[in-house]
């Protein structure tokens, strides 16, 4: 009886120190952002790196395939 009562309260400590870190202050810094659909690549987009190019050309960071349709999006990182 006496060792269960230990067991339980060593996982209780150890579920409390989880928690704990798990809810500490997070300092990540996140870069703000944009997407927009592309001016210039029309109809189905057929691969990203194409997409990044046709991005890169409308002065965005870069640019992926994206949606049911497969259209090209472009992202721009500030």
């Amino acid at each position: 009886m006496a060792r269960s009562v230990s067991f339980v309260s060593t996982i209780f400590v150890f579920l409390l120190l989880l928690l704990a870190t798990e809810m500490g202050p997070r300092m990540v810094a996140e870069a703000r952002g944009c997407e927009s659909r592309s001016r210039h690549l029309r109809g189905k987009c057929e691969s990203d790196e194409n997409c990044a190019s046709a991005c890169r050309t409308e002065r965005f960071s870069g640019g992926h395939c994206r949606g049911f349709r497969c259209r090209c999006f472009c992202d721009k990182r500030s």
